[in-house]
């Protein structure tokens, strides 16, 4: 008697783990039941992805969806619409709302919100403050948390930790590996008058290379210190890479799409303080350096930092304007605009985009196509040509950096636990987001 599925993919060029190869996906009860030849086997529905690669559900670890208290930008139900019809299927969102998600009870708040509501799945980064210290390691074992989040450096939000006997504190109470902004804060302080009013190309002359890498370099000292993991997230400058390579015992890499994408001056003076990012986008030379450290295998993960701001916001004259860009949308079309290019294979973007969230953060069931994983699937098209537009953008503040972009390569379904969310620019299934869960942080179910 013939197998039978709820759903089969068909034709499809499945890149995994063990390479790439053209064959069928047979999907039930939300996971992955079979793969091979499926073509005799009885199926609820079938869809042809002939000529289509099939790729481990994408998940963006590093995304601000602002609710709550900041819901004007954005919201958990909109910015998980932006990331569906990007491919995206699971987003790690981050602690600098209103209020801040640094007690159970604000992020049990931010599961219930999310919950059936986000179209994909999620998980919350918990803050790290100077009153929850003695907290964290309990909150970062709670059912949807992806781990502690440490701001070293002031960004959107008041969440600031930044002296090394703090940061330390920290470290001592985390079993799971803590995502930092590395960024010195005292050295951005003395250096505020180096910003230029009206002139964002002052942005990277403020939050220098050296500001960014002299708190990378404290941040390893304190980790190794103590013996703690951490993922240093958003690397700007060429000069921490190779001195991460030094440190990949302790310390895990992200870089995001628009510092592999974008450079200075040309970007401030095409977009202005729609490229104001923190830390900012840097030159060419830097560009370059954070390419050379992803082929060199430096880079763990990529992460969008998707971070909206209202274009009336982003309007004020710099430094009134705020740091943060849309991302999670652009993040497939951009990156596999780069595959085209020549700049990464697609297997190095899964393992980016992947199987590199599964490895270091531990996620359970999701990063790999696999026989008892979920099935989080991210269909896309390596030869569709299409320009990105702000008017394709789902996020609710209505922009992206790359308005105008052609780009080749382009996500065509999205599928989260076997729903088929998104098939060729349109959301066919209602919401059905739920936690990610972590082997580190297992609930038991």
């Amino acid at each position: 008697m013939a197998a039978t599925y709820d759903l089969v993919l068909h034709g499809g060029t499945v890149v995994n783990h063990d390479g790439r190869g053209t064959t069928d996906v047979g999907i039930r009860d939300g996971a992955i039941a079979a793969l091979g030849d499926l073509s005799r086997a009885d199926a609820g529905r079938r869809v042809d992805c002939t000529g289509l690669h099939v790729l481990p559900g994408v998940i963006d670890s590093q995304v601000h969806f602002r609710e709550p208290g900041l819901d004007h930008k954005e919201d958990l139900e909109t910015g998980s619409l932006a990331a569906v019809m990007g491919g995206v299927t699971a987003v790690f969102e981050m602690p600098n709302t209103k209020p801040e998600t640094t007690t159970p009870e604000a992020l049990d708040d931010k599961i219930r919100r999310g919950r059936r509501r986000m179209h994909c799945d999620f998980a919350f980064w918990v803050g790290a403050t100077g009153q929850n210290t003695a907290e964290l390691r309990d909150l970062e074992r709670l059912p949807g948390a992806a781990g502690i989040k440490v701001f070293m450096g002031s960004s959107t939000g008041s969440l600031l930790v930044e002296d090394d006997a703090s940061v330390e504190a920290v470290l001592s109470q985390t079993r799971r590996r803590a995502a930092f902004h590395s960024e010195d804060e005292p050295m951005l302080r003395a250096r505020k008058d180096l910003r230029v009013p009206g002139d964002p190309r002052s942005h990277p002359v403020w939050r220098s290379p050296e500001v960014a890498l002299n708190c990378t370099r404290r941040l390893v000292e304190i980790a190794r210190r103590v013996g703690a993991r951490i993922h240093v997230l958003h690397i700007s400058t060429a000069e921490e890479m190779p001195f991460l390579a030094q440190h990949k015992d302790v310390a895990s890499v992200e870089a995001t799409p628009h510092h592999l994408t974008l450079a200075a001056p040309e970007c401030y003076e095409r977009l202005g303080t729609l490229a104001q990012m923190n830390p900012p986008v840097r030159d060419a030379a830097h560009r370059d350096g954070i390419w050379w450290g992803l082929r060199q295998g430096i880079v763990d993960v990529l992460g969008s930092d998707h971070a909206p701001h209202t274009l009336e916001e982003k309007a004020k004259t710099y430094p009134d304007s705020p740091s943060g860009m849309t991302g999670v949308q652009t993040l497939v079309p951009v990156m596999l605009d780069h595959v085209n290019a020549g700049r990464l294979s697609l297997e190095r973007l899964v393992d980016l985009t992947s199987a590199g969230p599964n490895r270091i953060f531990g996620t359970a069931r999701k990063g790999r196509i696999a026989v008892g994983y979920d099935a989080d699937l991210t269909i896309v098209d390596l030869k569709r040509r299409e320009t990105i537009t702000n008017r394709w953008i789902a996020s609710k503040c209505g922009w992206t950096p790359y308005d105008g972009v052609t780009v080749t390569g382009w996500p065509i379904g999205t599928l989260v636990r076997g729903a088929l969310v998104m098939w060729d620019g349109d959301l066919v299934t209602p919401a059905t987001g739920e936690p990610v869960r972590f082997v580190e942080a297992l609930d038991g179910r």
